[in-house]
């Protein structure tokens, strides 16, 4: 456990907005926090450090260091109090898809038990994997039947038990659903004088009750449900393989997951009204076991895609208690802020990002801060990662903590759950590790190593060393009022990594530029994925990584498209909206974490873009910096007509003299020997630096690199990079 760790319940704010911090402390003494405004996150000597400067606000002083408990593991809860039925005679069933059996630890199916004591039901795979059932009377006894067989790993089969309250008989029974060839199974106890006991808590569904707390589970399950069902009776083996024909005489409760994909609530279409609620939003909209393939969109069959896929790690919002809360004043400066913590030398920052008041821009220049792109890589366990990078770390006073070494702070969409199935939610509720100032995302290299939050710092950095005024708009507010929310501002900039975007924000900047607004896109693998926002959950985003792309997981078949929105995942190219269409360039090649520079286009000047070169003589541009070591690296975008880069464009230099760990990216290669846009590989891997003009006075600068602003701060701000950069911004301030 991290000993002072810290998060807010929303990433941005306007003033009049409320930002609530929630803080866990291992400390006895209490922490002090304070708000700062975050200049520069890097921490590497080589480049500007951290800078902040201090602001005095009322939350600024000491608060009670406690530890805050979190609970991992996605599940259903319902609560039967109004309509219970009365545990007498009963059989509870249900199809699976185990993805984890037998790791060691009973999983449950469905549990109705008290977490105090034996009374209620369990139906289970046990630690080895076998079904089982476990039932328990008021007097603390329990017994426990198994079938002699494990379920197979990825396998659909329909798990049952039942009791017989008159004939004292516990049963319970396995029979797949997807290989005839393997035979039903099931196992019985008689239990002669017990009589079973109704717990007084909640049914649970892939969850059992356990803990301290009164609302505590366990025995998470790996895996996919459907169709669970619960009887006031026992039903025979005989009647149990006919199931799924229709309606069965004496249904307590019956759950349809098809229904209300969109949300987190699941419906009981029995005669009891047993509806539920999903916890640390699992995997909806996932193929059943009826699944036939002649659908993809589960739109379009939804009785197809009746299954759940949960998982011991899922994890939405940590859920823990107000430490104190912050409310934006009307004095307060646009941009980056943090909320410092401080306990015996433990230290936290926690970030957040302070809006202009809604229709009341205070600057000419809009920062847009790629917040869906900060939450999707949130907690982002790195495969490479090295301890041996911690010696970095402690020598230029980074951020101590890496995910790679704490798992149970849940991790991001780059990484896989327990069962190997690619994490698809995200989520700002909870610490992200690597959202923080200080923050190294590469400890080897003579570079500093960052990415996302920290890497956006270095144009922050510059923007305040170069005295330009700006503003900041989020992701979040782009989405939620479109165009609305930059409207006004004669320029728009990115930052180095806008990678994901839903619909609304793709359509926001398109309009922007369509109406005359100057865009600049400072980044690479920019406008990429796919993502879609829950209707109901705050700051929970949903990626599906379907077909092409360079990819951390694939999405299994069949679940392309999104559960949030009902909309097809993957590459925003795949859905017709490749990047060049918007910025000009889009995703071409990637290496490892190393920069290049670019070769300034002497063959065809463009006359109209000369300004972007006035004071520069360099052929050579960008051959330096603190990403990667050079302007022009890591992901790099070309301008391609045929991907919609428009025929006026005009490319002001390109990138060269890349490493042989550059490669094309995958939706470009066809075979092992041919490409997409039929080309010398070699002239594909590059970054075009483009700028282009529409009919409406907009206009579009690209640098098609993601390490571009690390080479802002290179030589105290003074280079080549720089005064191009403020060349292009200048000009586009002073031609509103």
């Amino acid at each position: 456990m991290i000993p002072l760790i810290g998060y807010c319940d929303r990433l941005s704010g306007r003033p009049g907005d409320k930002i609530e911090f929630k803080v866990s402390s291992t400390e006895t003494e209490p922490y002090k926090a304070w708000l700062v405004r975050s200049v520069s996150a890097d921490p590497n000597p080589a480049g500007p450090g951290i800078i902040e400067e201090e602001i005095a606000v009322d939350f600024a002083g000491a608060y009670p260091s406690r530890i805050q408990p979190f609970f991992p593991g996605s599940y259903a809860r319902i609560t039967p109090r109004r309509a219970a039925p009365a545990i007498r005679s009963f059989t509870v069933a249900a199809n699976i898809w185990p993805t984890l059996p037998g790791n060691g630890r009973e999983q449950a199916v469905f549990s109705w038990n008290s977490a105090r004591s034996e009374d209620g039901f369990v139906l289970m795979l046990d630690a080895d994997g076998r079904p089982s059932v476990r039932i328990g009377d008021a007097r603390g006894h329990a017994v426990t039947a198994s079938t002699d067989r494990a379920v197979k790993n990825r396998a659909w089969v329909r798990i049952w038990a039942s009791f017989d309250a008159d004939e004292k008989r516990l049963e319970v029974g396995v029979a797949p659903l997807e290989n005839a060839a393997r035979p039903a199974e099931r196992s019985a106890l008689t239990v002669a004088g017990f009589e079973p006991a109704a717990p007084d808590s909640d049914l649970l569904i892939a969850a059992m009750a356990g803990g301290a707390r009164s609302d505590a589970v366990t025995g998470c399950f790996n895996g996919k449900i459907e169709a669970p069902v619960l009887f006031g009776r026992a039903v025979t083996p005989e009647e149990m393989a006919g199931l799924g024909g229709g309606p069965a005489e004496g249904v307590l409760a019956q759950w349809d997951f098809a229904r209300g994909t969109t949300g987190t609530g699941i419906e009981d279409i029995g005669p009891s009204g047993l509806h539920g609620e999903l916890v640390n939003l699992p995997a909806r909209a996932m193929t059943g076991s009826n699944w036939t393939a002649r659908e993809m969109c589960w739109r379009h069959a939804p009785a197809e895609y009746g299954a759940i896929h949960f998982h011991d790690d899922d994890i939405y919002d940590f859920g823990w208690e107000t430490d104190f809360t912050f409310e934006i004043p009307e004095t307060l400066k646009p941009g980056i802020y943090a909320a410092r913590l401080s306990c015996n030398g433990q230290e936290d920052a926690i970030p957040f990002f302070v809006l202009p008041p809604k229709g009341r821009r205070q600057a000419d220049l809009c920062v847009l801060v790629s917040t869906f792109t900060y939450s999707v890589y949130g907690n982002h366990a790195r495969p490479d990662f090295e301890a041996s990078w911690k010696d970095r770390f402690a020598t230029w006073n980074a951020y101590p903590w890496n995910p790679a070494e704490h798992l149970e702070y849940g991790l991001s969409t780059y990484n896989f759950h327990s069962d190997g199935s690619g994490i698809c939610h995200a989520s700002h509720r909870r610490p992200l590790m690597n959202l923080r100032p200080g923050y190294v995302t590469y400890g080897y290299g003579e570079s500093s190593g960052l990415r996302h939050f920290q890497a956006d710092s270095h144009l922050i950095a510059w923007l305040e060393a170069k005295g330009l005024d700006y503003d900041i708009v989020t992701d979040q507010e782009l989405h939620d009022e479109g165009v609305s929310a930059i409207d006004g501002y004669a320029a728009v900039t990115t930052g180095s990594h806008p990678e994901y975007h839903t619909r609304e924000t793709l359509d926001a900047l398109t309009d922007y530029r369509d109406q005359g607004g100057k865009l600049l896109y400072l980044g690479g693998n920019g406008f990429y994925w796919r993502v879609a926002l829950h209707e109901s959950e705050p700051g929970a985003i949903e990626i599906r990584r379907a077909e092409g792309g360079i990819r951390a997981w694939a999405a299994e078949p069949g679940e392309y498209f999104n559960a949030f929105d009902g909309a097809y995942g993957g590459l925003w190219r795949r859905s017709g909206r490749p990047p060049q269409k918007i910025a000009g360039v889009g995703f071409s090649a990637q290496g490892q974490f190393e920069g290049s520079y670019y070769r300034r286009n002497r063959k065809n000047p463009p006359p109209s873009a000369a300004w972007v070169f006035e004071g520069i003589e360099d052929e050579i541009l960008g051959d330096f910096g603190l990403s990667g070591g050079g302007a022009a690296g890591f992901e790099l975008d070309r301008a391609d007509v045929r991907l919609g880069s428009p025929e006026n464009i005009e490319i002001l230099a390109s990138s060269e003299g890349h490493s042989d760990a550059f490669v094309l990216v995958p939706e470009e290669q066809l075979t092992h020997i041919t490409n997409w846009p039929g080309e010398p590989v070699e002239h594909l891997l590059r970054a075009d630096m483009t700028y282009f003009e529409l009919p409406g006075g907009g206009a579009v600068f690209s640098t098609g690199s993601i390490t571009f602003c690390g080479s802002l701060p290179h030589n105290n701000f003074e280079n080549n990079i720089s005064r191009l950069l403020e060349n292009v911004i200048r000009h586009f301030l002073k031609k509103a």
